[in-house]
């Protein structure tokens, strides 16, 4: 019987049962030739039997590294040199516990590493010997089903799931080792996720100036004071340094390259990561991904290098912010940015465990203005993922490694936070980014309302001559679009200013000049090459936009005192415009009094409203309990969340409002809330989008003929240029904060120490990604 050395070539060893036991009987085989001090010859790729090791690093080399290519006659491992066909090594029966699911994980990993070392050149890897020592470790004499590391894995993410305390962790070790004396298992927290992290990618920590001037990186790495404002770089105790140097701010940076490089380890994610290109509509009308939508279409005709390969990845964006201490008094505010992955298939591309953390800009104050300077290693790394690529193996495919590419496609933001990114101020006259310099504003009493619609109409619309809106004539011409160029040549007006928030420096207000029109600076993304010509930057965000719609809607139609823009002002702006002299306050016995108007409930119907919300039961999992946001007298709703609005817009307002006011009032309402549920569809098409432009206009002056121009705040105008966006970047639930809200949740359990939230969280990230790869 001849020995089987098939094994020794197959690629895919981590999913190969006949490569497991054939290493088995190898080292059975190769057991009694060791030398006397327990080493033997390494045939791996790597060592190519010029390097001796024991026995049991043996099948680690072997495994993560592959078997060395013209090893036929393994003389220094128990074949006869003479090449006797007639020796016989067989394998054993028994003694060899059932092959470990975590091969897999690590043969994923360190395959990964492999590829890598055998393009840029040898490497160690010894930091592997302990995951492969537990890996062969039982879990308990006599107990084959269950490795010690494997126990480990999944006992820690029991604690991550379920929040344990590293105290409760500890004590729960000891008591396992109290009760079974024998347990192969590690001794505390501490030394757990010392072994885990290993297995993931880990993080950086970059010290930034007290004032947000610059980063302590590259350049500026080795100095002690900041290169903008002079502060130093450390905490000072009486003026003076001390015993142990403390940073005033540190920036978690998680590199993106290893990251997506662990996407394509896996011959599952491998080939999700080509969806884009095999999954995408076959039908030009229909959207169901970004990749039908027209931003995608034209960034591949303008880089057909890069649309060549499939494989290279499309990103997106999210930066927000958040208190990590919950609902607490402290005024707290930490920004997490986030990316997404895009070729990744709809129903998955945008869970949680496939968003990554990229970038964790430290608190108590929002970087505002300063977010760019947070961003620059972000910055720099996709360019060098644009321009160089990164050399990755992919699991999906027989041509090993590749060269993947990489590049940022859109943001998702919150308004102000798109005002920080964006570097366009979203206050003022000119406020809308869309709508640039030809922002339709007025000023009224206290405030700016976006009020004006009129001039989208055709030029030729009866609308436009009529008085009732704001007692002139429309002449003006629609706002123009503009294109990539125009935005280029507005920016080249603007003035580079100082970063930081230092009194005499980047603190200092700078007004804007005419030419430079809302610009505060031009943002860091210009950086990237192909980022000027990318006609959608930053997504204006859905969520936030229906929340306030509905908040603005619910608030004047209930006469909520806090929330309705039917105030006094409101009412004396028309008398201004001299227009609907019906509801202009008036004076009565020497009191100003308030006529009641056809958009406000009264009070037998807003109590009616307010308990037809409290009824109302929805499936499980659909919606919160709304009945708990009705106030106790049924007047008023309290504490509405953003997918409470986005429930009673799309469901609940059409239907409850019908009876209460007149039908000019609620067939309006009902078209608006029609709109939003089109928009928020799974699946969008574009011939929709294109009649749901045309529609809001008249959408909006309908609105203008009933509300008062307080009403307009700019998000009411902002949801005219959402069926445009939804063309460009395809289905909303692709880029709205939804996803990146809930993981702003997760991020926020990961605090256990308060004292350091930020450290607190990047440890947690970095360890709950090790176990759920």
């Amino acid at each position: 019987m001849t020995i089987d050395k098939s094994w020794t070539t197959i690629k895919k060893r981590g999913s190969s049962n006949e490569f497991w036991n054939g290493l088995q009987h190898f080292l059975q085989m190769a057991k009694p030739f060791v030398n006397d001090r327990g080493f033997i010859k390494c045939p791996c790729r790597r060592c190519l039997n010029n390097a001796s090791h024991q026995l049991e690093d043996l099948e680690s080399h072997i495994f993560r590294n592959g078997f060395m290519f013209g090893y036929n006659q393994w003389i220094h491992h128990g074949e006869p040199a003479t090449g006797d066909a007639g020796t016989t090594v067989a394998g054993p029966s028994g003694g060899i516990h059932e092959r470990d699911e975590m091969f897999d994980v690590l043969d994923d990993i360190i395959s990964e590493d492999a590829d890598e070392d055998a393009v840029g050149g040898p490497s160690s890897n010894d930091q592997y010997d302990d995951l492969f020592a537990a890996l062969r470790s039982e879990l308990y004499p006599g107990v084959s089903s269950f490795s010690s590391l494997n126990f480990l894995v999944k006992l820690m993410h029991l604690k991550v799931l379920n929040k344990w305390t590293n105290k409760s962790f500890d004590e729960l070790l000891k008591l396992l080792k109290l009760a079974f004396p024998k347990i192969d298992l590690v001794e505390s927290h501490y030394e757990a996720k010392k072994l885990m992290t290993k297995m993931g990618l880990g993080y950086s920590s970059i010290h930034v100036c007290k004032n947000d001037c610059a980063l302590f990186w590259k350049e500026n790495s080795l100095k002690d004071t900041c290169p903008v404002c002079s502060e130093s770089r450390w905490k000072l105790q009486s003026g003076k340094r001390s015993g142990k140097n403390v940073p005033h701010k540190v920036l978690s940076y998680f590199p993106v390259g290893p990251r997506l490089k662990r996407l394509f380890a896996t011959s599952k994610t491998a080939k999700l990561m080509r969806w884009h290109s095999t999954g995408k509509s076959k039908d030009n009308d229909v959207m169901r991904h970004p990749v039908d939508g027209k931003s995608w279409q034209e960034f591949d005709k303008r880089h057909p290098q890069f649309a060549g390969d499939v494989r290279n990845v499309r990103l997106g964006l999210a930066a927000d912010g958040f208190n990590p201490f919950g609902n607490m008094s402290l005024s707290y505010s930490m920004w997490p940015v986030v990316l997404t992955t895009y070729n990744l298939p709809p129903w998955i591309c945008m869970k949680a465990d496939y968003l990554m953390l990229s970038l964790l800009i430290p608190g108590p104050q929002s970087p505002s203005k300063d977010i760019d300077v947070f961003l620059r290693p972000l910055i720099d790394e996709l360019k060098e993922l644009w321009v160089h690529g990164l050399d990755t193996r992919d699991a999906a495919s027989e041509n090993g490694v590749f060269r993947m590419r990489a590049a940022l496609l859109w943001t998702v933001n919150d308004f102000p936070a798109r005002s920080s990114l964006s570097g366009w101020s979203g206050q003022g006259y000119r406020a809308c980014p869309t709508c640039n310099e030809d922002t339709p504003s007025m000023r009224v009493i206290r405030k700016t309302a976006y009020f004006g619609h009129r001039r989208f109409l055709p030029t030729n619309h009866h609308w436009r001559s009529n008085l009732q809106f704001d007692g002139r004539t429309e002449r003006k011409r629609p706002p123009r679009r503009f294109s990539t160029t125009d935005i280029l040549e507005q920016l080249r007006c603007v003035k580079t200013g100082i970063p930081g928030k230092h009194p005499n420096y980047g603190g200092v207000k700078r007004k804007r000049g005419d030419d430079e029109l809302n610009w505060r600076k031009k943002s860091i993304f210009y950086e990237l090459p192909y980022w000027a010509t990318i006609e959608l930057k930053h997504n204006l965000d859905v969520m936030h936009i229906e929340k306030n719609v509905c908040d603005s809607l619910l608030g004047t139609l209930l006469a909520d005192p806090h929330k309705s823009k039917d105030t006094d002002s409101a009412r004396r702006d028309l008398a201004k415009l001299g227009i609907r002299h019906e509801l202009h306050l008036f004076e009565d016995s020497n009191k100003l009094m308030k006529p009641a108007a056809d958009y406000t409930f009264f009070d037998a119907d807003r109590r009616k409203f307010c308990r037809f919300i409290r009824s109302v039961k929805f499936p499980d999992g659909f919606a919160s309990n709304l009945s708990k946001n009705v106030a106790q007298n049924d007047s008023r709703l309290l504490g509405l969340k953003s997918h409470d609005c986005h429930v009673i817009m799309q469901r609940l307002l059409p239907v409850g409002c019908r009876s209460l006011v007149n039908k000019n009032i609620w067939s309006t309402i009902v078209e608006l809330c029609t709109f939003f549920k089109q928009l928020c569809a799974s699946t969008v098409n574009v011939s929709d989008m294109v009649e749901a432009q045309n529609q809001l206009v008249l959408i909006l002056c309908k609105l203008e003929r009933i509300f008062p121009p307080a009403f307009f705040d700019i998000m009411i105008h902002l949801v005219l240029h959402l069926p445009k966006e939804a063309i460009l970047g395809g289905p909303v639930h692709m880029w709205w904060m939804y996803p990146f809200e809930r993981y702003l949740k997760r991020l926020k359990d990961y605090v256990r120490n308060a004292a350091k939230p930020e450290g607190s969280i990047a440890e947690g990230y970095v360890v709950d990604e090790a176990l759920t790869f």
